[in-house]
Parts: structure tokens; sequence; C-alpha cells
């Protein structure tokens, strides 16, 4: 392959993290691999970034800034001027997330370039823009100028994409295709590399044997439901729980371990390996957010999936998505409200059937729902989107 042809492959890869524990952006690199593509990811740097855990060529720019409005300027800039130096003749950009469009939009309309835009969650309705008329107003305008300009978009699920189909449908983009982000299905007598049982007992992990659910998450948020999870275990001495991930409840269930010696086990973020090897110790795995933001009422949650390819029921708030999901493929319990003795009565209700019940429910959903059954759309938006198609690399 000469130097332009391998330049003519190269698909720029934009998010704003430091790509570390970015799931869904490194299996649609193996994705975009497989489609005859080399992806190049560019992340953040941020003061305690491990090594990026993928074989992929990866830029992390380091950014004085790591959040608040000085952080999406300076993203913006340091992106584009990135960019604009080095996607000359290059296969495509493919952005992720609202915070990364702009860059990507500007440079490859300059350059002439395919784009490709990926929304892992309805921006404009997160969080952290609830109750922020101004900055919700920026995103909203960032968004309504640029989205009815693209070809095509992808985003989680099926809820995010009717919200874009009523906001755009009638424009250029119409309605985003849907790729959900689950895990990739583990070969029959494959195991997980990660951590042992030493390693994990070196972290604080010494779980008793007793009944125990897990709550992780990348980014532990107000109203993801934490601080209910923990106060399950005032109601059920008995239990334990792990809470792995990080953010404001992942400190605030940190600062709880006195309270619950022994039973509560609070876990930095991890590997996605040593995760799993976490998450199926587990009896149970919880998925509660509040429908406070519109972003959790209509949010698909990566970990829905861990615990079901980990063989573990979920105990779930009844978001739209989540039910559906749960219901369909009876691989858990809804819970009534988010009072403790509600979620301990529908932890209650898992644990009254065998182990060997949920093990067989959640490895036939996981026959279905896996990354696998996701990857064709992909294809088809990379055709959409004006990128040549190529046969896989060598």
């Amino acid at each position: 392959m000469t130097g332009v042809q391998a330049r003519n492959k190269v698909i720029w890869v934009l998010v704003s993290n430091d790509l570390t524990h970015d799931q869904r952006v490194l299996k649609t690199c193996e994705t975009l691999e497989e489609a005859g593509y080399l992806p190049h990811l560019v992340g953040r740097l941020l003061p305690d970034s491990h090594p990026a855990p993928t074989r992929f060529p990866c830029h992390r720019l380091r950014l004085s800034f790591h959040r608040g409005p000085c952080f999406y300027a300076v993203l913006q800039v340091r992106l584009w001027w990135f960019l604009m130096h080095r996607v000359r003749g290059c296969g495509g950009i493919w952005a992720n997330d609202l915070d990364t469009l702009w860059p990507a939009f500007s440079v490859a309309k300059w350059h002439r370039l395919p784009l490709m835009y990926d929304s892992h969650e309805l921006f404009t309705e997160a969080a952290g823009l609830t109750g922020r008329p101004l900055p919700k107003k920026v995103w909203e305008h960032v968004e309504g100028h640029l989205l009815p300009k693209l070809k095509v978009m992808t985003t989680v699920n099926a809820s995010i994409a009717d919200v874009f189909d009523q906001r755009y449908g009638n424009s250029r983009v119409g309605r985003p295709l849907v790729v959900r982000n689950m895990p990739r299905l583990q070969k029959s007598g494959s195991s997980l590399p990660g951590l042992g049982v030493e390693e994990l007992t070196a972290m604080g992990f010494k779980p008793s044997g007793g009944p125990m659910g897990i709550i992780q998450g990348a980014f532990l948020d107000a109203d993801r439901g934490v601080k209910e999870a923990v106060e399950v275990l005032e109601v059920r001495p008995e239990w334990e729980l792990a809470v792995v991930g990080a953010g404001p409840e992942w400190e605030w269930a940190l600062g709880e371990m006195k309270r619950f010696p022994g039973r509560l086990h609070v876990l930095p973020k991890l590997p996605y390996n040593a995760l799993c090897q976490i998450t199926i110790r587990a009896d149970w795995g919880f998925s509660l957010d509040k429908p406070v933001h519109g972003n959790y009422i209509m949010s698909l949650p990566n970990k829905l999936f861990d615990y079901i390819h980990a063989g573990i029921p979920v105990v779930a708030s009844p978001m739209p998505e989540v039910k559906r999901i749960v219901e369909d493929h009876e691989t858990g319990v809804l819970i009534e409200s988010h009072t403790p003795r509600d979620i301990a009565s529908a932890v209650e209700l898992v644990l009254s059937r065998p182990k060997a019940f949920w093990q067989q429910q959640c490895e036939e959903a996981a026959s279905q729902l896996n990354w696998e059954a996701e990857e064709p759309v992909i294809r088809e938006v990379l055709r959409r989107a004006g990128f040549q198609i190529f046969k896989r690399v060598s």
C-alpha cells in the first residue's frame, strides 16, 4: 500500500474524553477497520490518564481546562487546529457527541471530506445543562445549525432517534440510524484477561460471600441512583454492594464506607476486562437513573448490557428503553419507586429465582443483544455518508 493509499483509508475519530473507558468508540474503530479503514483516535490527556487501551494510533490533546465553558471553548479550537493540519487526503472524519461536531464539520467542509456523526446521548438534555439556560441555548444553537446539514448520523437508541427525527426529520439528515452500545459476544470457553483475586483484594474488594449487588458507571453523576442503592444496605443488613466508577455520587459512596464496613465496596474506574470480573461476582446489577433529566429518561445505559453479558439480572428504573429490554427478554425486575424498601423488594424478587434461571435468560438475551448484531448499521452509515467501502485491511 502506497503512502497516498494508506492516507485515503485513515478516519480521524474524535472524542472529548481521554479514550481510556470509551468502549463504544473503541468497538467502532474495530468495525471501521473491518470496513477497510485505519482509525486514528483524537482525545484528551488528563492528569490521571492511563495509557489508552487500544492498538489504534492515539493523539491526546493536553488542555488547560477540564470542565466548564472554558474547557469547551478551548476544546473546539484545539480540535479544529489539530485536524486542519492533518486530514488532507484522508478517508474522512468520525465525530462522537455534540462537543466535537463543530470542528469536525468545519474541517470536513473545508477539505471536502466525508463526515459521520455519532450522538451518544441527547446532549442538549444532559444533567449538566439542567437549570442552566445559557449554556443549554448555546448547545441547542450548535445542534440546530449543524445537524440539518449532515448527510446521516447515528445514535444509541430508538427513543433518542425519535427526538432527533421530530427536530430534524424534514431536513437532509432525517431520522438517525440506531447503533446500540452493546458488548461483543464472548466466545464459548474464553476467559477475560484482567485482575485476579489477589489484585482485587489489594484494591479493597473483599466480599464476604453474601448476596451482593453492583452499580457501575464511568461517571456516576447526581440522580443516577447510587445513594438509593447504598441506602438499601440499611434496609437489608445481610447484603453487600459494589460501586465502581467515578463522579459525585461515587465520591459520596466512598465517604459511606465507614458506615457499612465490609459491606460497601467502592472501587475506581477499571479497565473493561477488570470491570467484567467484578460484575460476574455480583448477584444482581442496579440501573437506577431517576426521571429528572431528559437524557436519563431516554437513556439505554451501557451497564444494562454489561450485566446481561455477565449473566446477572438487573434491578432497574422503568425508563422506556430499559423497560423494553428487561420485559422483552425477562432479564430482571423493574422498581416501583426509588425508596430503599421498594428497591429492596425488587431485589428480593430477583433472589427468589435460581441463579440458573437468570443466567439462562441473560445468555439468550446476549445472543441477540451484542455488538456484532449492530455492526451492519455502521457499514450502512459509511455508505450513506459518502465514505468508500474497502475490503478488510490485512
